[in-house]
């Protein structure tokens, strides 16, 4: 869809993020109350609890979600997208200091990492708590639970290939009547018991809160649970736009969930014992069946959000160099954000089935959620900081008590879910930890791979001095190299081994900018050597595919044309060996020399047809 059309059909834009972006919040309802009482922390059904947690939830939404994201982490954009390694890319070029640049890059990363994670939970608890519905219609049912879940999320994998965009029409009108019916059934029951509406009043949360201060302190593990999806308003800015999220959540998203949490309690105000399923019984009986059948595609909406975040996350991680190259592959023709990773969909696949033959219910995956949530969401409030302070310089005397409250609040939430790890949380930081451990060694193994080459290479001036009675040939030769000085070590070794140079030696290099998207004035930089060689230089956005046959047709407005069938490429396939005084510890230096042994081949990523390209193996010792 063109930006065009996107500005003459505001409403679309709408519902389809009512379909994308509010999945995984939207779904929170199946548990996050039933959670707070029922949970590994139970508490009293009373009134005073019931008015308590309702007051909190509220409260946290509109804190975090409404005040944080939605009025100030989303004006953060990075050229319209969103998202941990936006911020990330947008932070990084406001500060100055090393130390402040390490300090915000590990955060970020740290983020992306605990997004993994996340990601696989989300999908593992939202169809596991709808199908667990089931137990609601009839106790024969139980041992079904299990296998139609595991069948779902199986489906809802395999068919990640053919990409969302059909699918994707239907989310929205789904998510649209899931909304509905959630705001229908709260009104429904907060008729039968109106006093549950004093909740809105904050002394009830700041009662609860101080009444029993250590009770209290381990509900809010659960009652976190209510926010979780709400960085999503975020991450997915970029498909839909700013003003179009926040219509959809102040007009609609917003007033179904509270409208839905305060007639579970009020139907618990009414009949305590409703505990075991509050947001099941709110239907009459004739409607569980359909509920649960609805539910269960929202929750499949809701994880589909979730993965295809996963997806752009992984590119995104590509292209700023903390992932090696994978196979991405583009769904549609017509939505670049359409996009299959068949690496992280396999392994997301495994995690989550892991997970529902691991912990069995939604109860137990409750004790895993939230950790990794919390953790992205306290990096964000650190990252932001940067932007209001640096970007839009606001006033310290406003801003720095602001943001401190939001830290606190962040803190707070994290504490309270650090108390789960034992109870399944470590799942979500184990996760976390091995992408972080992945991302970085990535990174410092790239460091340290172009510092070994930098010393191998030798100037460009000298190396053209010393081409003399070099036999030449018909034809254009391109160099794919990484650095934008010195000579390539794949040129050196086919002048050594061939004893021959093209007519024309080209030297690609392909940057990724911190921005999304580079104008196509600004993608390209020619510069024209001696004796036949040119550098070119090819920069793309993070979000952005490299394509160097494309890049190389546009360079017939700097006076250069190319004939691909009288053209080679050479890559050069680099075999990483350690060295024995190590700049890197031994088990990543295996991980980092694994990595790029499994890299995605070059020719593939860069759209390099196959049959005009030649290989030539380096040796590096890092």
């Amino acid at each position: 869809m063109s930006a065009s059309e996107n500005k003459s059909r505001p409403s679309a834009l709408v519902v389809g993020a009512i379909g994308v972006v509010f999945g995984d919040i939207g779904t929170s309802p199946l548990y996050a109350l039933k959670e707070t009482f029922a949970g590994h922390h139970p508490m009293q059904v009373e009134p005073a609890s019931i008015l308590g947690v309702l007051s909190l939830i509220f409260w946290t939404i509109m804190v975090l979600v409404t005040l944080k994201y939605v009025l100030i982490i989303m004006r953060a954009d990075n050229h319209g997208e969103g998202g941990s390694l936006a911020l990330l890319a947008r932070v990084m070029e406001l500060t100055k200091s090393t130390r402040a640049t390490w300090f915000v890059t590990m955060l970020g990363i740290f983020a992306a990492a605990l997004f993994y994670g996340d990601s696989m939970i989300t999908p593992a608890i939202s169809v596991l708590s709808a199908v667990e519905g089931l137990d609601v219609v009839s106790p024969e049912f139980t041992k079904y639970v299990i296998p139609i879940t595991l069948v779902v999320l199986t489906v809802l994998f395999a068919i990640q290939s053919r990409g969302t965009a059909a699918m994707g029409m239907l989310f929205g009108p789904v998510m649209c009547l899931w909304f509905v019916v959630l705001a229908v059934l709260g009104v429904i029951s907060i008729a039968q018991a109106p006093q549950v509406l004093l909740a809105l009043n904050p002394i009830y949360a700041a009662e609860f809160l101080f009444g029993n201060p250590w009770q209290s302190f381990l509900a809010l593990g659960s009652i976190f649970l209510s926010v979780t999806g709400g960085e999503a308003l975020y991450a997915d800015m970029g498909h839909f736009g700013r003003s179009p999220i926040r219509l959809a959540w102040y007009a609609f998203v917003l007033p179904a969930l509270v409208l839905n949490y305060y007639g579970q309690g009020a139907l618990l105000l009414t009949d305590p014992e409703t505990i075991r399923s509050p947001f099941y019984l709110l239907a009459p009986d004739w409607a569980l069946i359909p509920m649960v059948v609805l539910a269960t595609a929202a929750t499949v909406i809701a994880s589909q959000a979730v993965i295809s975040g996963a997806f752009s996350v992984a590119r995104q991680a590509v292209q700023l160099g903390y992932l090696p190259r994978m196979r991405v592959v583009h769904t549609t023709s017509h939505m670049e954000g359409q996009i299959f990773v068949p690496f992280t969909n396999w392994t997301l696949y495994l995690a989550v089935i892991a997970l529902v033959l691991g912990f069995k219910s939604s109860s137990n995956l409750a004790a895993a959620y939230g950790i990794a949530v919390a953790g992205t969401m306290l990096i964000s409030t650190i990252l932001v900081s940067f932007v209001v302070l640096r970007a839009w310089h606001w006033n310290p005397w406003f801003a720095l008590p602001l943001l401190g409250v939001l830290l606190v609040i962040d803190l707070v939430f994290f504490s309270a879910n650090v108390i789960k790890i034992g109870q399944g949380g470590w799942f979500a930081l184990a996760m976390g930890l091995a992408s972080f451990t992945v991302l970085t060694t990535w990174r410092l193994g790239r460091r340290l791979v172009g510092e070994e080459i930098a010393k191998q290479s030798i100037p460009m001036d000298a190396f053209l001095d010393s081409i003399v009675n070099v036999h030449r040939v018909n034809g254009t030769a391109i160099f794919m190299t990484g650095s934008k000085e010195g000579v390539p070590a794949a040129l050196l070794h086919n002048l050594i081994h061939n004893q021959v140079l093209h007519e024309r030696v080209v030297l690609v290099t392909v940057q990724t900018t911190n921005s999304p998207f580079v104008l196509d004035l600004d993608r390209m930089y020619l510069h024209k050597m001696r004796k036949g060689f040119f550098r070119l230089i090819i920069r793309y956005g993070f979000m952005e595919d490299p394509d160097i046959p494309r890049a190389l047709e546009r360079c017939k407005r700097f006076g250069e044309s190319f004939d691909l069938m009288e053209t080679t490429f050479y890559l050069s396939r680099e075999t990483i060996v350690p060295r024995l005084k190590r700049n890197i510890s031994p088990l990543r230096a295996r991980l980092f020399a694994q990595m790029s042994k499994n890299a995605s081949s070059a020719t593939e990523y860069f759209k390099i047809p196959t049959e005009r390209v030649v290989e030539l193996g380096t040796q590096l010792v890092i």
